[in-house]
Order: structure tokens, then C-alpha cells, then sequence
């Protein structure tokens, strides 16, 4: 490489570096009311409740008492702010309401994107939620499957639990399939259906199935790649939530999330490994 063009490329590298370093600068004084409170203030106040694996709260006493992605983020936001990083327990039926009320700046507790929340808070996106199918890896139906669009079949026959979070999605996924309704036994899916042979398949959140496959040998799962955690099947969004109307803060929040978007990433896969 000539001189001279070396030079160029160097000094294109540098400045989109540094434009991706100032993209994550928090706004200027006047730009953001919540941010200039938070700078006052002194600190950086986020509700907490844990929500594997984004979420996780350390009781041991000893070391940092929250872990996961949601609290390496939370901790880069307070950094960025040259603020501390305060907490404040919420519940399942306050970590909403708490953003309006002015009791939090942002609830870190992982909330999954819905339209109806959306209508009252806003969100900073940096995972999701979604479903694998598993059966036994002894099963011809299911080792002959390439996709999970392979289940959509007469011959396959696929368990779900009566009043799960997924019968609705299983019944509009495998309209072609045999759906085999089954009382919930408290199981994080129907594993019973599926090893004594009267399912070929059932539904499980993805989180939850890296555990199962290690409690129970013989499995496998579709999608294949990623051991489907990167499963697009019935995806949800999944992120931290800010009151609305305030787009100079918002914006900030999901630049910073983004840049560090590979970190969550690999601290989530941290975690969810962790469960076993």
C-alpha cells in the first residue's frame, strides 16, 4: 500500500472511531432534562428485579450485588455520567409505574417490548426472547428435520401445555401438525410427552432449554444453530424501559446499548451457560 493512501485509510479509521466514541457522549447540559437531573442528583437511580438471564441478583454478600447484561449496561450508563449507580427495588407491579412517577430513571429489570407498554414507557432493545422445539434426538421425525418448518407436518406430533404462554403460537405455527394438549405440570415444557414417545416435539423458551438439555440426555433441538439461542421463533424484544417523552435521553441510551452490543451478547451466553 502506497504511502500516502495508508495514511488516509488510518486517519478514516481513527475518525470513525472517534465519531463512535462521541456518538456515546451524553448529551450536552440543556439537551436532556433527565440527564442534567441525574448529573445534579449525583446519581443514577434504576429498579431492580431479577430476571434471568439479564438479571441476576447476587445474595451471597460478597462481590457486586446484580450481574447480567442488564447491569453491565446500567453500570456503562452511570460510568458515561460520572454518577454512582443507585438501586431501587421494584415489583412486578411497580417497575412500570415507577418510570412516571419519577421514582427511577430507567428500570433495568428486563421488560419484554409489548404494544401495551409501549404506550407508557419507552424502550432500549439489546436482547429477545424466543422459543426452540426439542424432542429426542433418537426420533426419526425430528432427526430428519432441517428446520423447524420440517414439524409442520401430518405425521409429527407436537405437545404443549393447555394455557402456556405458547398454545396459541403452536397452534398458529403447526396448523398441519398433531397438536397434543397436555395439563401443565410445572415443568418449563411438556419433557414427559416428549420421552415416553407420545409427542414427537414440544415448545420451550430458549433460555430454559439449555438447562433442560443437560438435565435430560438425549435431546435435541431445533433451530440447530447456536443450540437456538439465536432462535427467531415467536421473538419478543427484551430490554430496559424509560418514561416516555424524552428523546434526547432515549436516543443516548440505545447508541450506548448498541455500541455495546457484543458484550451483553457474550455476558448473556455467560449466564444462560451458568444455569445448567
Amino acid at each position: 500500500m502506497k504511502p500516502k493512501l495508508a495514511r488516509g485509510l488510518a486517519a478514516l479509521l481513527l475518525a470513525g472511531s472517534f465519531g463512535a466514541v462521541q456518538a456515546q457522549e451524553p448529551p450536552a447540559p440543556g439537551a436532556s432534562p433527565r440527564i442534567d437531573a441525574i448529573r445534579k442528583a449525583g446519581e443514577l437511580r434504576v429498579g431492580v428485579l431479577q430476571n434471568a438471564p439479564w438479571l441476576i441478583e447476587n445474595t451471597t454478600g460478597n462481590g457486586e450485588p446484580w450481574s447480567g447484561p442488564a447491569w453491565l449496561l446500567a453500570k456503562e450508563y452511570a460510568r458515561l455520567l460520572d454518577v454512582k449507580l443507585s438501586t431501587v427495588p421494584v415489583s412486578h407491579e411497580t417497575k412500570v409505574p415507577v418510570l412516571a412517577s419519577n421514582q427511577v430513571d430507567m428500570t433495568i429489570s428486563p421488560l419484554g417490548e409489548t404494544p401495551e407498554r409501549l404506550k407508557v414507557v419507552d424502550f432500549v432493545v439489546y436482547s429477545a426472547t424466543s422459543v426452540c422445539m426439542f424432542g429426542r434426538a433418537d426420533n426419526a421425525k425430528l432427526a430428519k428435520a432441517a428446520s423447524v418448518d420440517d414439524l409442520n407436518r401430518p405425521e409429527v406430533t407436537i405437545a404443549y401445555f393447555t394455557g402456556g404462554a405458547e398454545e396459541g403460537w403452536v397452534k398458529e405455527r403447526f396448523p398441519k401438525a398433531r397438536l397434543r394438549a397436555v395439563a401443565s405440570s410445572g415443568a418449563t415444557a411438556p419433557v414427559e410427552e416428549i420421552m415416553a414417545r407420545r409427542a414427537d416435539a414440544a415448545p420451550i423458551n430458549r433460555v430454559p432449554w439449555v438447562g433442560l438439555q443437560h438435565k435430560v440426555k438425549g435431546l435435541a433441538v431445533l433451530p440447530k444453530e447456536n443450540n437456538c439461542q439465536s432462535s427467531t421463533e415467536k421473538a419478543s424484544p427484551v430490554g430496559l424501559a424509560v418514561d416516555k417523552n424524552q428523546p434526547a435521553y432515549l436516543e443516548w441510551l440505545r447508541q450506548v446499548a448498541k455500541a455495546r452490543k457484543a458484550q451483553l451478547d457474550a455476558d448473556e451466553a455467560r449466564v444462560i451457560g451458568a444455569l445448567k
